[in-house]
């Protein structure tokens, strides 16, 4: 019998089979589930006792030998026997952490991720021995011994984010949370380690100066996280710690050595307060840690009563359907297929709808966008469905508008912060020419130069900041500057400008309105020239008028790129992608090909003769200006400063001839 001819008898008897059947499996898969979650809640409990509470001991003492180290290594007499007495505190504390991490207890609830990562913090921890002898030897400087015991520390959280196997979401979510406040710890113990040495010497050095504004950021940042994971009851003993007075007080001396860039106003009360903020901490870990890990005991033994509820529900609903599936099943492919049409306007009408607006920049309402599925029929599991889909179109239509939102927001910081930064970099490119032309000394100028161009580099920097928000740089000429000084002004802003040929071209000039993009374009081109490709080679730039305008080739000798790579790259220059937050690693790509289709530039990247790679930028004709109309005094904006002044006086200085003062 064909299954066009089946009869309905036939089609009901499968109808009323399905679900019995289904709803078979599911109650096995349930019960199976809820067993499963029972062994993994007890299997967590385990590992904290047996791995995490041995483990943490070991962190303790590491970041106590760490501080130490680098007192020890700020002074010049030693330190009483407190490091000694530390290393034999951190030896016994690896000791006891291997025989519990080895144990048959332990190993019973290890997975092999578990296994390997207890194996890579076991290799990290002899490197304890190596260190120290640096450390003795005065081989090494402070901030490199923080870093070294960073590494074994970063081992040891890298193995604990291992161990958080919670089933229950909200537990999981918790247990992470109270682990990211115990990463913030770690950062809080990097930054006493680190000032407790530099308060001893007397100063950081600028390399101690970022890794410290780090540290204070990514704690500060941690810190936030992990406390919104935690309930009110979890939190609640954090919140009174940050609202306390030692506490502001210490984020106080934090702001000090961050924006001064030297030791905090009260430096001999920094060490008792970190380490009393520092014990406070850990002491509410430890205690939310015994919370939680009561919760999850507490669990556990709720799942046993889980077990036998829902393996005498389940039988009672086989029975049941087997009832009621007759009676809904004539009434179920009706609200189906009502249920049916609702997704589909969902994903045909609705959703790409919202979309296309929040790409326009419109306003989108979400309860008229959103409004909840009507359903007529009474069948409870449609009822759930289209629930579920109400819920999806309207999380969906919320995220879509807070992802633009999102987006709008991000833009607005990153103006705000670059416009500060590029106002700071401004008047400091001001005062480092004033200071050039009133210095005389050859090595006081070529000093001078250096801090020039390092600073029209960071500047070039924030102006990528407020490209990626979609504003305009903020450099502008109100007259035509020849694009020979714009490529030298180009070449100017690269680090390695020194292996830069800027070759003779043809005489022309670009339109003062697109002459900071330009510049910042081709900085971004000739930059990437020399950082891919070898230092004992040199970076080719030349340019010419075409038939459709100026072209500029960056032509550099390095191994170059894969076909499909250049065929990537090349199409994102053609067609901008809309700027993603979490694609990091391609900023300076993305500002090219923004400022490129701002200003309808093309850019190709082709295989060069040498193997590597050659960067064509056309420059429209509307861009360009006949040489009879050049003005001979390209200057900018009076509240802009010169581009050019960081560049060299003549050729021969871009292509590695002597630098000023040299």
């Amino acid at each position: 019998m064909a299954p066009q001819n089946r009869t309905v008898r036939f089609k009901l008897y499968s109808l009323l089979s399905l679900p019995i059947v289904a709803l078979i499996v599911l109650w096995i898969f349930i019960t199976g589930h809820i067993v499963g979650d029972y062994f993994d809640l007890r299997r967590a409990v385990t590992l904290f006792d047996q791995v995490a509470t041995p483990a943490g001991i070991v962190a303790n003492h590491v970041q106590q030998e760490r501080q130490l180290s680098a007192v020890f290594l700020s002074g010049n007499s030693p330190d009483g026997g407190r490091l000694s007495a530390a290393r034999e505190e951190t030896d016994r504390a690896v000791v006891l952490f291997h025989q519990r991490a080895t144990s048959l207890e332990a190993q019973s609830a290890t997975g092999p991720d578990v296994v390997q990562s207890l194996s890579e913090l076991e290799r990290e921890l002899e490197r304890l021995q190596v260190i120290r002898e640096d450390v003795d030897a005065r081989a090494t400087n402070r901030l490199q011994v923080v870093l070294e015991y960073t590494e074994i520390q970063e081992s040891l959280y890298q193995m604990y984010d291992q161990l958080v196997t919670v089933p229950d979401l909200a537990l999981y979510r918790k247990g992470a949370g109270l682990q990211t406040v115990v990463m913030s710890r770690e950062l809080l113990s990097q930054e006493d380690a680190l000032l407790s040495g530099a308060i001893l010497q007397g100063t950081l050095n600028a390399d101690e100066q970022r890794a410290f504004a780090q540290m204070v950021a990514g704690r500060r940042l941690l810190l936030t996280r992990g406390l919104q994971s935690l309930d009110t009851e979890l939190r609640k003993p954090y919140d009174e710690l940050l609202a306390s007075a030692d506490y502001k007080r210490f984020t106080t001396m934090e702001n000090q050595v961050v924006s001064r860039g030297g030791r905090p106003e009260q430096a001999a009360a920094w060490q008792p307060l970190a380490d009393q903020l520092g014990s406070r901490v850990d002491q509410l870990v430890a205690s939310r840690a015994e919370l939680l890990n009561d919760r999850t005991d507490a669990k556990a033994s709720g799942i046993i009563a889980q077990i036998l509820i829902a393996g005498g529900l389940g039988l009672v609903a086989i029975l049941l359907a087997v009832m009621l599936s007759a009676r809904l099943g004539r009434g179920l492919t009706q609200e189906l297929a009502d249920l049916r049409s609702s997704a589909l306007d969902l994903a045909n009408v609705r959703l790409p709808r919202v979309v296309a607006k929040l790409r326009d920049s419109e306003a989108v309402d979400v309860e008229s966008e959103a409004p909840p599925i009507p359903i007529t029929g009474t069948t409870l599991e449609v009822q759930d469905v289209a629930q579920a889909f109400s819920t999806v179109r309207r999380t969906a239509v919320e995220a879509a508008v807070g992802q633009a939102d999102l987006r709008k927001g991000v833009s607005l910081v990153f103006r705000n912060l670059a416009r500060r930064n590029q106002s700071l970099l401004h008047r400091q490119l001001t005062q480092l020419d004033l200071m050039q032309r009133k210095t005389g000394a050859p090595d006081a100028l070529a000093d001078l130069f250096r801090l020039d161009h390092l600073t029209t580099r960071m500047r070039r920097q924030a102006e990528g900041l407020i490209i990626l928000s979609g504003a305009p740089a903020g450099r502008a000429w109100r007259k035509p500057v020849p694009m020979h000084d714009v490529v030298r002004g180009a070449v100017a802003e690269v680090e390695d400008y020194t292996r830069v040929t800027v070759l003779p071209m043809s005489d022309a000039s670009l339109a003062g309105s697109a002459v900071a993009d330009v510049i910042h374009m081709l900085a971004e081109l000739v930059e990437n020239a020399t950082v891919f490709s070898p230092p004992s080679t040199r970076v080719n730039v030349r340019g010419e008028v075409v038939g459709r305008g100026f072209v500029v080739e960056i032509e550099d000798r390095g191994l170059g790129m894969t076909d499909d790579d250049r065929t990537e790259i090349n199409r994102r220059l053609a067609n901008p992608p809309e700027f993603d937050l979490a694609d990091s690693d391609r900023l300076g790509l993305f500002v090219v090909s923004q400022l490129a289709d701002r200003h309808a530039v093309k850019i190709t990247l082709r295989r060069s003769p040498y193997g590597g790679t050659t960067a064509v930028v056309l420059l429209p004709h509307t861009l360009i200006i006949p040489t009879d109309q050049d003005s001979e005094d390209p200057t900018p904006d009076p509240l802009t400063p010169h581009p050019f002044h960081t560049t060299p006086t003549n050729p021969d200085e871009i292509r590695g001839g002597p630098r000023p003062g040299a």
